[in-house]
């Protein structure tokens, strides 16, 4: 193999190079914001930090709800460490149709996204009975740690 061979490599794969997730020192957490606590993105929902003994550190007590499933988890870290805090983004969709258990949409410049399911439970049932009834919705999708779900929607047909 030449020198100038042994420069040509193959990339099987390329992205944007976005981050799932982004360091953040514990103290600097706040209540609302997000954090991954095992493996899950998660919406800090309350949050105390406790002083310890003479040489410990002071320890940040972590309640969150994970964004996709609603469990909740907690953690326990010391304040001088770093914690994963998911990059989290919301974006509404137009709904053009519902097929399988799928949620077609479309974005506000016309690329089609088949890839989202049909919430479960009471939303999933409004945002079907809204478009069997015709209704032009706008679906929000929030997405997180190669994860997406609707979380809400609205009728943009009476305005």
């Amino acid at each position: 193999m030449s020198d100038d061979e042994s420069h040509n490599q193959t990339f099987e794969q390329a992205n944007a190079g976005a981050s799932k997730t982004f360091p953040m020192q514990c103290s600097a957490l706040r209540k609302n914001g997000h954090v991954v606590i095992k493996g899950r993105p998660c919406k800090i929902v309350d949050m105390s930090t406790s002083k310890t003994g003479k040489h410990g550190h002071a320890k940040v007590h972590l309640v969150a709800i994970d964004i996709f499933t609603g469990k909740k988890l907690e953690d326990i870290s010391p304040s001088t460490h770093n914690m994963d805090v998911p990059n989290v983004t919301r974006n509404e969709y137009q709904l053009v149709n519902i097929d399988e258990g799928f949620l077609n949409l479309m974005t506000q410049d016309g690329v089609p996204k088949d890839d989202v399911k049909v919430p479960e439970g009471d939303l999933g049932r409004e945002i079907q009975a809204g478009f069997d009834n015709g209704q032009d919705l706008l679906v929000t999708i929030i997405s997180a740690m190669g994860e997406e779900q609707a979380i809400s929607f609205k009728d943009v047909s009476k305005s």
